[in-house]
């Protein structure tokens, strides 16, 4: 298994969160690459089951996601989750103050989790 193992920023506030979802209700914008809402951090939260999550820009470093193991998903980073089996999860959006650093350059893309703040 290949697991991320970071935490979110200790300053970080709670300021969305997509429902649970599961294999047959998962927004179909995270099945394919797209971006965490403008200025945020994405945290991927497995309640059952497992997923897997894919940085864009490294698809051969797939990383596993299950309820010991969430993913913080960086922003302005193109991302996307693959469904493996029977899975309850939620993305959480978290603001993070400036002095903790840069959240990179807006990029253009989809941003399904901004239906979610």
């Amino acid at each position: 298994m290949n697991f991320q193992n970071e935490s979110l920023p200790a300053q970080a506030i709670k300021v969305g969160s997509t429902p649970a979802m599961t294999e047959e209700t998962v927004v179909a914008g995270l099945l394919r690459k797209h971006l965490a809402p403008r200025g945020k951090i994405g945290f991927l939260v497995v309640e059952e089951g497992a997923l897997q999550y894919v940085w864009d820009d490294a698809p051969d470093e797939v990383l596993d996601a299950d309820p010991d193991h969430p993913i913080v998903i960086a922003p302005e980073r193109y991302h996307h989750v693959v469904i493996t089996g029977a899975v309850r999860f939620r993305v959480e959006f978290y603001q993070v103050p400036q002095a903790l650093g840069d959240l990179g350059a807006p990029r253009s893309g989809e941003r399904p989790g901004e239906d979610f703040l």
